[in-house]
């Protein structure tokens, strides 16, 4: 791995995944828009790392030619949220399905060597079994869900005919720094953070006993690198701490104020990734314990000081059509 592309690279996810490759002293071409992610997040000092600013839905000769002299395609461009996606799920198909697929045709027209995509674990819906396995029931439950799947379904398409070669990660609930802070109501995490920062009570859903498989963003980013050397082709492999949280945890570590709010319709009441594929496949595992992560971003608090403070009223504003759609 010499050179490669991280689509999504001024992300979450993805500038961690950036500092992990330079440290690797590996040659890094960000593709980002800017929607979501944060240019800031790039050390643009660095001789190994260009940024470029595009929309991966819109194909061109341009675009393709982005694409030259790599070897390695990371892929983690997507919109993400339940919400927007069910207010506006042609916007969702543009960027995570046709996005991916103009992926996919720029880095079979320059002969890509390796594509690693960001796949999501919503697709399991609301899982009977745990841990989850990956060949566990798929079930989409909204846009969002359905639009990564099919982004998944399209790198394994192009695998099996055009015989790329490609690995998909199926991560759970990713947690860290850099974590988005603006837009809709989201991830536990950047609601909870921005509530502490500001003196609110952190807003529990239903009873707080639900459980999530959260793992830390620096694991992930190792993920993403030990798959971007992996020679072995067509794996989809869960990404997570195999461990089980409950928010009323999260929450304890975090403040003493709390306040419950209705529990959502569509989300299942735990979580639980199998990761013994990522173990035997990649040799991976997570090495950062949930408090010790929690830690972490207490430690880098002013991160989330301009993101949105979310109370009872605005959430159950914000989460109206979630109510009204999914059951």
């Amino acid at each position: 791995m010499k050179k490669v592309i991280v689509t999504g690279g001024c992300g979450f996810i993805g500038s961690h995944l950036v500092d992990e490759l330079l440290n690797k002293k590996v040659k890094v071409v960000v593709l980002d828009n800017l929607v979501s992610g944060r240019i800031s997040n790039l050390n643009l000092k660095n001789k190994n790392l260009k940024f470029i600013k595009c929309d991966i839905s819109k194909y061109n000769k341009k675009f393709s030619n982005y694409f030259k002299n790599i070897d390695t395609v990371f892929h983690l461009a997507a919109l993400a949220d339940i919400v927007p996606s069910i207010n506006n799920p042609q916007l969702y198909f543009s960027t995570n399905v046709q996005g991916t697929l103009n992926i996919l045709k720029a880095s079979q027209n320059n002969s890509i060597k390796k594509i690693v995509y960001a796949a999501s674990a919503s697709c399991y819906g609301i899982p009977k079994k745990f841990p989850t396995t990956e060949n566990s029931l798929i079930s989409l439950q909204y846009p969002y869900a359905l639009t990564k799947k099919l982004g998944e379904d399209l790198l394994i398409h192009w695998s099996k005919v055009y015989k790329m070669n490609v690995t998909s990660l199926r991560l759970f609930n990713v947690f860290g720094t850099r974590s988005r802070t603006s837009g809709a109501y989201g991830a536990v995490f950047g609601v909870f953070l921005a509530q502490k920062i500001n003196n609110k009570p952190l807003t529990i859903v239903g009873n707080g006993k639900q459980t999530r498989d959260f793992v830390y963003v620096t694991d992930v980013a190792k993920a993403f690198y030990k798959a971007g050397k992996l020679k072995k082709n067509g794996d989809i492999i869960n990404i997570g701490s195999g461990v089980e949280t409950s928010v009323n945890e999260i929450a304890k570590v975090i403040s003493k104020k709390k306040i419950f709010i209705p529990k959502r319709p569509g989300e299942p009441d735990r979580s639980k990734a199998n990761i013994k594929k990522a173990k035997s496949i990649l040799k991976w595992k997570p090495k950062i314990k949930v408090i010790d992560g929690i830690k972490i971003m207490l430690n880098n608090l002013d991160y989330w000081k301009n993101a949105p403070v979310w109370n009872k009223k605005t959430i159950s504003v914000a989460t109206k059509v979630w109510f009204k759609f999914l059951k």
